[in-house]
């Protein structure tokens, strides 16, 4: 497979995960916005910390505002990571890379980033934002089933599944990583209890809200609820699933290239490391500072797929 090709399929795969993760950071901030009887700034201020565009949207706006902030990172065309710019260049590699792509993933990949288009044409009211980002979300899931559904299980699925995983686990650890350390009162509160209805919105914002109560019934804490998302490899957004997956992906390109690359070795150490870990070693030694760890080992991760399979020849 050309790099362009291979590129253009692991980044079509990050683009539309991020689409739908923006959709559940927004739809949890204003849950929970809902929720406040006071100012509800921290929530909207999260949303745009753990979407990654805090500055830039502080460069556009001088006020923390709820409906500035949906229409920054869902619609804002100076937003590079926004809902609609993410969906654009997710159908713009589509289309690069059509001819690797059965016709069912292109019309899915398609029509999503037409109904989203059509729907964020304007500003969405407040009354409208549960069905848009729903959208969002059942467009992203109509084409994860045509991949399922329709693709050969050769290079160009494990590309897209790798691509998706890999934008699967920075979005969890953003989630964690934002609430543990930006949004605490203050360093006393670590480890103490904290306010519950905010550390649900991490569940919500990952999807592990229904998972996460079925298993550990009404329990909840800021420790378990880590755990849940960094350790459990049950859960699909958690970072040892998606590192257990990476793994076995990046074991079939090994098989069908007959080669292993710097990527497989530092995706073998990433799994082999969460393994190793348990989440009261984590606490003890700094939640926050295993997260940026983690994020940046992912980056690198990233990084080391596009020069091992030459993405930009």
């Amino acid at each position: 497979m050309l790099g362009r090709t291979a590129a253009g399929l692991f980044w079509l795969a990050r683009y539309l995960e991020r689409a739908e993760n923006t959709s559940r950071l927004a739809e949890a901030g204003f849950r929970m916005a809902l929720t406040r009887a006071d100012s509800d700034t921290e929530e909207w201020q999260s949303v745009i910390t753990t979407a990654g565009c805090r500055e830039s949207y502080l460069q556009k706006h001088e006020t923390i505002r709820s409906d500035k902030i949906l229409d920054f990172v869902l619609r804002d065309k100076e937003n590079p990571n926004s809902v609609l710019c993410v969906l654009h260049a997710a159908r713009e590699n589509a289309r690069m890379t059509r001819t690797a792509l059965t016709r069912e993933v292109w019309e899915a990949i398609n029509d999503a980033w037409m109904s989203v288009r059509d729907a964020l044409r304007r500003p969405v009211a407040e009354r409208e934002l549960p069905e848009v980002l729903s959208l969002v979300r059942r467009q992203g899931a109509q084409v994860r089933g045509a991949v399922t559904g329709t693709m050969l299980r050769n290079d160009i699925y494990n590309f897209m599944q790798v691509g998706t995983l890999v934008e699967r686990a920075d979005n969890t650890a953003r989630i964690l990583d934002t609430k543990y350390y930006v949004l605490l009162p203050s360093s006393s509160s670590i480890g103490s209890s904290l306010d519950n209805v905010q550390w649900e919105m991490i569940l919500r914002s990952a999807s592990a809200e229904r998972s996460f109560y079925w298993l550990n019934g009404g329990t909840a804490s800021p420790m378990a609820i880590a755990d849940f998302l960094l350790f459990d490899a049950r859960l699909p957004r958690s970072l040892a699933f998606c590192y257990d997956m990476i793994t076995e992906y990046m074991s079939r390109m090994e098989a069908e290239y007959g080669a292993s690359t710097s990527a497989h070795e530092m995706a073998i150490r990433q799994e082999n490391r969460l393994t190793a870990l348990n989440i009261a070693r984590v606490f003890e030694e700094g939640l926050h500072e295993f997260l940026s760890g983690f994020m940046a080992q992912n980056a690198a991760f990233s990084a080391q797929i596009e020069a091992d399979y030459r993405f930009n020849e």
